[in-house]
């Protein structure tokens, strides 16, 4: 069944990289550029060293928000687990918060922090925050509260209910969140770049574009993309480890269908 599924993907990706190509050759190179010219200038700005720069500015950004905004955005659903009225209070704050187009923050993100990268930082923080901080707040609500009253009665101090039963409860829902949140963080990044920057992904694409260099554009999201998809490796294999007490769920299923 593995093989068949990379078989599968593999087959996806050859009819994706066909129309890409069939594309290229209606409109012509100047407009859509090929695959293999994409690939070639993908390596040749890799081996130089400029490639990697650029994506690592990138990467920063996303880094440093994504820490100041989802750490505060796991803690605070903890902190306000014992106050559900000040939840409820909150609630329509932060979801117009969460609602507030975050693109449209970057000019005053640029006006408030500069055009360094202290603005990108501001506002990937910004994005990360509310989409993890909703989902935290879901897998703390989901818990049973039977689970947290048995820990009580058995004398469990709120710091051992915090740690050992609502926190485990709600890693899956915090991993979602991250896995939400990080592709829109690394966009946001490469969004704030384009506006104003001299480095990064998004500089990489705003510079191809006034020079009406398509290949270039298309370089940049290619490295924005593989930088997504290695991003959700890495929070993927994160949520193994911490989850790797608990069993694979289907796992029956699957042997029963591989027998």
């Amino acid at each position: 069944m593995r093989l068949r599924l990379y078989l599968d993907r593999l087959i996806v990706f050859v009819v994706l990289i066909g129309l890409w190509q069939i594309g290229s050759a209606f409109v012509g190179e100047y407009w859509l550029s090929t695959p293999y010219l994409t690939a070639t200038k993908f390596i040749a700005s890799l081996m130089s060293g400029e490639l990697i720069r650029h994506a690592g500015y990138t990467l920063q950004e996303t880094f440093f928000g994504a820490i100041i905004g989802g750490v505060p955005a796991v803690l605070l659903p903890f902190l306000l687990r014992r106050s559900p009225l000040l939840v409820t209070i909150l609630d329509p704050f932060m979801a117009a918060a969460y609602g507030t187009p975050k693109l449209a923050l970057a000019p005053l993100f640029i006006l408030w922090f500069g055009i360094g990268v202290e603005s990108k930082i501001a506002l990937v923080a910004s994005a990360v925050f509310f989409i993890v901080y909703f989902s935290t707040l879901s897998g703390v609500r989901s818990l049973d509260g039977k689970l947290v009253l048995m820990a009580q009665v058995a004398g469990a101090s709120e710091r051992q209910v915090a740690r050992d039963i609502i926190f485990p409860a709600a890693v899956p829902a915090i991993f979602a969140g991250f896995r939400i949140a990080l592709p829109y963080a690394i966009g946001g990044a490469v969004i704030a770049e384009l506006i104003s920057s001299n480095r990064g992904l998004g500089y990489l694409v705003q510079i191809g574009a006034m020079n009406f260099e398509t290949t270039q554009v298309f370089v940049a999201i290619l490295a924005a993309t593989l930088l997504v998809h290695a991003v959700n490796l890495i929070v993927n294999g994160s949520e193994r480890f911490f989850l790797r007490w608990r069993p694979v769920g289907g796992a029956g299923i699957a042997t029963d269908v591989g027998s």
